[in-house]
């Protein structure tokens, strides 16, 4: 996976939580130079701070270099493992590019003594989850396993680490260059404005600078690779002086310290790798650029200025200074480009410092046909405006507020811990830290941030970028010349063909230590977290699970009926509803109640689904019943203010156009109209479509609103560190809610298919072709939803099933397919997907159709057992967070399912038989059900489609809409 990280953002995230008195106590040896014992009483400290709630933490080096941090956390019966090491795509070389990440999936194969995939198929199979990212500066490899299965992940993890490289063939290494380069096609070349990091840092940074190149590369680069260079970079790179291991979770201290010991210690400590010296850069003038996007339905400017590294002086004013240009209604940049001139539907700056280097970025996506000049000249108006006016202290405070509130959800999981402590650690030179970056933050000054203003931007040179449609370069900047962008051709038959060796022969690592599978440790007992539940007077539901580990609060309020009770002519009136309810109250300007709400520290914020209008919140508890308040405002006293209605509407309007050239959105929309019959609710794109939006006025909000908005189809969810009656008691602001007690519209009954049809949607040069395959099966609260979601499991449930170990581990296909049931109150859509390379179009299909096909005669009790040990296993870290526990009373609430319902369907879970799943599969899983809908490149792809074997395929335009045959 090739992750963006913004480690010097996201360090201030953190740490900005001590400012305005968070409770925080983090203590620790810090970077100690004792090697393998440690006074372990001088390390853990009681608690000092007055809130009560601390982070301790213990480290320790290996005498091989390995940098090793514990802490304990029992809340819950999981561990999580989080191992930053120290290279990322900076230490690559000009031909090279991309390695970095490239390796990242490498070490997710073979290693010596742990059987072939274990990493990608053992550790969901143990009920787990795992993933690694690669940045400029990194790469990190994590996973959370339950308790019993910590073991086995030290296993794991020490074999990646030191016990690899050798079992790396020529087939593993072409296999899995077809991986990566089906994620650079997913995530760049298929996708609107993906290549606009490429351009950006080829204008910004020298040919040697080592940002000179994106974290995945350039395609010609990966494929080129060796077995050669494969060794060199790990030899070099992956030693354990150069990473950082963190563990966190119910551990024993002690006996997790010896198992490090005992897992880790035989590696092999590698040469010394030197550390990055900063390298800024300056530009001598400004550049500008264009590219015309062939996915892109919207024009859009970046502007890129240079800046300094992270920890520098000067980073902390520029992350400020990125929160007040942009972020929220006083912003001078909505101001101008949003609120004045129209020209947009957002604006947006932010600061990215990262180990040698920083960039100040501002990104504005106009509206259709406007032309970037105008939004240039508009953010230069913005910088003026912001020299001569400056900002208010109340914006400042509100920055910190918000922050102090987002550091409780950074470390709210044990991976969350885990992963901050080693960043702190590896990139800061130790998790203490924390200390020093707040005494920075803190001190940050307007006069700071007005200062970093004058020395990094007014007058600055920079990087423009001007990303236009198709045929539409005149909405290019004045004076861009073209950017140099390779597009790749995917020609039928081009790609290498690769054969993997499952008995690979190579010399084993003697080791003192046996390094066979360790078996699993008692298994934990699933607790599922307590719900209580009340009523109003007035109708309000009201549920809660009180959780005391941070605190925080989660909460939402969900009134029953979204877009099933649009009006079919004005779909989009309840988004745009929702919507309209975050723009001010009766009381408070769209500005006021921003402040109001982020003085608090506190999140709201009001959205729609097909079948709910929902507002969602946060806040620390101390706020809780402000925040409420502030809830209760926005939904008893609307202000509709209808120049707000009119920027809302055009940048709905925006949206739409912009999906038209998103291959993902237009398959789905097309999955769904052609799933449903034309008059459910459901087979019309979420949001409505032009003509529908087009019609709505604002009355048509007010009317909406006075006849759905009823709290009898409503109930509030809270998880977090508040009791029942406190709840209760905030609630009361809600008491003279009134409204009837409606009948949401039946939806009309899907007809089974009796063959299968192929559908076919075409998208220009398409690097990937979209495939969505499915049915309709029974709604949330049928008897039979459960087993379906248990039957899939092992079809599409994540990367161990059939779909991901075919479509991508044995083909090289793509990046991901997955299956999965999508619950409703009408009858739930079953979805099998993927996007796969252009030229295995019809390939892929196949794989699809025999996989689904013979699904029931080849689910076996072996196959059972995996399921039953999946999900028995993976409850024990379903309810960690207060986002997952207020999932749990959401569904409670959505779809009446009882109180208990965690433990009813692990009960069936445990008791299911093979005959069982046998049934459910012939039922509501046959292909023969079934359709295929592929958004793809037709000049390549289309005649091939009738080799698929059902007949010829229907061709429909982005809107899914039948058109004639392509001659």
């Amino acid at each position: 996976m090739a992750s963006i990280r913004k480690v010097k953002t996201t360090v201030n995230r953190i740490t900005m939580g001590m400012m305005l008195g968070a409770a925080l106590t983090l203590t620790g040896c810090g970077k100690s130079d004792v090697k393998n014992e440690m006074n372990t009483s001088s390390q853990v400290q009681d608690k000092t701070d007055n809130s009560g709630f601390d982070l301790p933490y213990e480290s320790f080096t290996l005498d091989n270099g390995l940098k090793v941090i514990l802490h304990q956390d029992t809340s819950d019966p999981i561990v999580a493992i989080s191992t930053i090491v120290h290279v990322g795509s900076s230490r690559e070389k000009p031909g090279r590019t991309g390695f970095a990440h490239f390796f990242e999936h490498m070490s997710f194969n073979d290693s010596e003594n742990v059987p072939k995939g274990a990493n990608r198929k053992m550790i969901p199979e143990l009920g787990g989850e795992r993933n690694g990212g690669t940045w400029s500066d990194g790469t990190i490899y994590y996973e959370v396993v339950p308790k019993d299965a910590f073991d086995k992940l030290l296993w794991i993890d020490s074999d990646r680490l030191g016990f690899m490289i050798n079992t790396v063939d020529k087939g593993t290494l072409e296999r899995e260059k077809q991986v990566v380069k089906n994620e650079k096609r997913q995530r760049v070349d298929n996708r609107p404005y993906g290549h606009a990091g490429h351009v950006i840092k080829k204008a910004l940074y020298p040919k040697d600078h080592p940002y000179n190149w994106t974290v995945i590369g350039d395609l010609e680069d990966l494929q080129a690779a060796t077995l050669d260079d494969v060794r060199e970079f790990y030899d070099k790179y992956y030693v354990p002086s150069n990473a950082t291991m963190v563990i966190a979770g119910d551990i024993d201290l002690a006996a997790t310290k010896e198992k490090v010991k005992l897992w880790f210690g035989e590696i092999k400590s590698g040469p010394e790798v030197a550390s990055m010296e900063a390298q800024p850069v300056t530009l001598s003038e400004t550049k500008k650029l264009y590219h015309e996007d062939n996915f892109a339905k919207l024009p859009e400017i970046r502007l890129t200025f240079p800046t300094v590294e992270s920890f520098h002086k000067d980073a902390y004013a520029l992350d400020a200074l990125g929160e007040i240009l942009s972020s929220g209604k006083q912003a001078p940049l909505y101001v101008n480009i949003v609120e004045k001139q129209k020209l947009a539907p957002g604006a947006y700056s932010w600061h990215r410092a990262e180990e040698i280097a920083g960039t100040f970025t501002i990104l504005v996506r106009g509206n259709p046909g406007t032309n970037l000049n105008d939004i240039y000249a508009a953010i230069q108006a913005s910088f003026d405006e912001f020299e001569k006016n400056g900002f208010s202290e109340s914006q400042l405070t509100k920055i910190k507020a918000e922050q102090e509130t987002s550091f409780f959800y950074e470390i709210e999981s044990v991976l969350g811990k885990a992963q901050k402590l080693g960043e702190y650690n590896e990139f800061a030179g130790s998790p203490d830290f924390i200390k020093q970056d707040i005494n920075n933050i803190t001190a940050v000054t307007a006069e700071d941030v007005k200062n970093v203003f004058n020395k990094y931007i007014k007058d600055k040179h920079h990087i423009v970028t001007s990303f236009v449609p198709k045929g539409e370069v005149s909405l290019a900047v004045s004076g861009s010349k073209k950017a140099d962008i390779v597009e790749e051709v995917v020609e039928q038959g081009a790609e290498e063909e690769f054969v993997e060796n499952d008995a690979i022969q190579f010399t084993k690592t003697q080791t003192k230590h046996d390094r066979s599978e360790p078996p699993l440790s008692e298994l934990p007992t699933l607790t599922a977290p307590q719900v209580w539940q009340t009523e109003q007077a007035n109708g309000l539901t009201i549920l809660g699970i009180e959780q005391n580990e941070l605190p925080i609060v989660n909460f939402s309020l969900t009134i029953q009926g979204g877009q099933l009770l649009d009006d079919s002519e004005k779909l989009g009136t309840a988004n745009l509803v929702a919507l309209m309810m975050n723009e001010g109250t009766k009381s408070k300007t769209p500005k006021e109640l921003e402040e109001a709400i982020g003085l608090l520290g506190a999140s709201l914020r009001v959205m729609s689904d097909r079948e709910s209008i929902t507002v969602r919140g946060r806040s620390l508890v101390k706020n809780f019943d402000k925040t409420v308040g502030l809830l209760g405002e926005m939904l008893l006293e609307p202000r509709w203010d209808p120049s707000e209605f009119e920027r809302l509407k055009q940048t709905q309007l925006t949206s739409i156009k912009q999906a038209k050239g998103d291959a993902q959105s237009i398959a789905r929309n097309a999955y769904f109209k052609l799933l449903y019959p034309e008059n459910h609710a459901a087979g019309s794109p979420l949001g409505g479509t032009e003509e529908t939006v087009n019609a709505i006025s604002l009355d048509d909000l007010k009317a909406y609103y006075i006849k759905n908005m009823s709290p009898k189809l409503a109930s509030f969810q809270v998880a977090g560190d508040v009791s029942q009656q406190q709840v209760v008691s905030a609630l009361s602001v809600l008491k003279d809610w009134k409204g009837e007690d409606l009948t949401l519209p039946v939806q009309p009954q899907v007809v089974t298919r009796e063959k299968p049809s192929l559908y076919f949607i075409d998208l220009p040069d398409a690097k990937q072709s979209v495939i969505m395959v499915g049915k309709a099966v029974v709604p949330a609260q049928h008897p039979d939803f459960y087993p379906i979601v248990v039957a899939n499991n092992r079809l599409g449930g994540g990367m161990s099933a059939r779909l991901a170990q075919t479509l991508r581990i044995q083909k090289g296909y793509t990046y991901g397919a997955y299956s999965y049931i999508r619950g409703a109150s009408y009858q739930s859509p079953f979805i099998a997907s993927s996007q796969v390379r252009t030229n295995v179009t019809l390939e892929s299909l196949d794989i699809f159709k025999d996989l689904i096909d013979n699904y029931q005669s080849t689910y076996s009790e072996d196959d059972l057992d995996v399921t039953k040990n999946m999900i028995v296993k993976g409850n024990a870290r379903k309810f960690e967070t207060l986002g997952q526990q207020l999932n749990v009373l959401e569904n409670i609430s959505r779809y009446g399912w009882s109180d208990d319902y965690i433990s009813e369907r692990q009960e069936y879970v445990t008791t299911v038989t093979l005959e069982d799943v046998h049934n459910t599969i012939n039922t509501h899983l046959k292909e023969q059900n079934m359709f295929y809908v592929v958004v793809g490149d037709a000049k390549t792809q289309l005649a091939r489609m009738k080799e698929f074997g059902y007949g010829e395929p229907v061709l429909l335009d982005v809107n899914a809409n039948p058109i004639e045959p392509l001659n």
